[in-house]
C-alpha cells in the first residue's frame, strides 16, 4: 500500500491560487503595453499629417501674397505710363489741336519711359529687320520680292517681337523678303530670227548680204 505522504512529496508543490496572471507570459496584460504604443505611433503620425498640411498651406499662402506683389508693382508702373499720356493729351487740348509738335514730343517722352520700364523687368525688343527670317522668334504673314534686301531675310516688321529674360514672350511679326520675278523672254521676233540660246538672230542681215 502506497503511503498517501509520499505521494504528496513526489507529486512536487501544488501550485499557488493566488499566483498573479501577470507572471505568465501569454496572459493578455502583456500585450496591453504594445497596444498602448500602437495608438501612441498613430497619434504622432496624424500629428505630422496634420503638420505637413499646415506647412503646406503656409507655403501656398506666401506664394499667393508674393504674385499678388509682384503684379501690383508691375500695375503700378503701367499706371505711371498711363499718367504721362493723360498729360500728353492734356497738353495737347490746352495748345490747340495744330500744336503737332508737342504731342509728338509727348509721345515719344512717353515712349521712352514704357521701354525702360520693360528694361527693368528684363523685357527686350527682338531684332528683326534685315536679320535672316528665323521661326524661333519671327512670325512670317507674308513675302515680297525685293531687289535690295537678300532672298530669306526679313524685309518688313509689321509687329514687334520681345524677350523676356531668355525666353520668348512674342514672335516678331514679319514680311519676308524674296527673289524678284525673273522677266519673261523676248517672243516678239520671229522663230528663225532667233538664235538656239534665245537671243535675236541675224537672218535679217543675212538677207540684206544676198543683194
Amino acid at each position: 500500500m502506497i503511503d498517501n505522504a509520499d505521494s504528496r512529496r513526489n507529486s512536487g508543490p501544488t501550485p499557488d491560487a493566488g499566483q498573479s496572471a501577470s507572471d505568465n507570459p501569454t496572459s493578455v496584460e502583456e500585450s496591453t503595453p504594445a497596444g498602448t504604443s500602437l495608438e501612441q505611433r498613430m497619434a504622432a503620425l496624424e500629428a505630422e499629417k496634420a503638420d505637413l498640411d499646415n506647412y503646406k498651406n503656409r507655403v501656398r499662402k506666401e506664394m499667393s501674397e508674393h504674385e499678388t506683389k509682384a503684379s501690383e508693382t508691375i500695375l503700378r508702373d503701367f499706371l505711371e505710363v498711363a499718367d504721362n499720356l493723360e498729360r500728353a493729351i492734356a497738353s495737347w487740348k490746352e495748345g490747340g489741336k495744330n500744336d503737332v509738335k508737342s504731342v509728338r514730343d509727348g509721345v515719344e517722352l512717353v515712349l521712352r519711359l514704357f521701354k525702360a520700364k520693360l528694361e527693368r523687368y528684363s523685357v527686350t525688343p527682338i531684332e528683326a529687320k534685315g536679320q535672316l527670317f528665323d521661326p524661333r522668334v519671327h512670325h512670317a504673314v507674308s513675302q515680297a520680292s525685293s531687289t535690295d534686301a537678300t532672298p530669306g531675310t526679313v524685309l518688313h516688321e509689321v509687329q514687334k517681337g520681345y524677350r523676356a529674360g531668355e525666353r520668348l514672350l512674342r514672335p516678331a511679326t514679319v514680311v519676308v523678303a524674296s527673289a524678284p520675278p525673273v522677266p519673261p523672254a523676248d517672243t516678239s521676233q520671229p522663230d528663225h530670227e532667233r538664235s538656239a540660246d534665245g537671243r535675236p538672230g541675224w537672218g535679217c542681215g543675212h538677207r540684206h548680204n544676198r543683194r
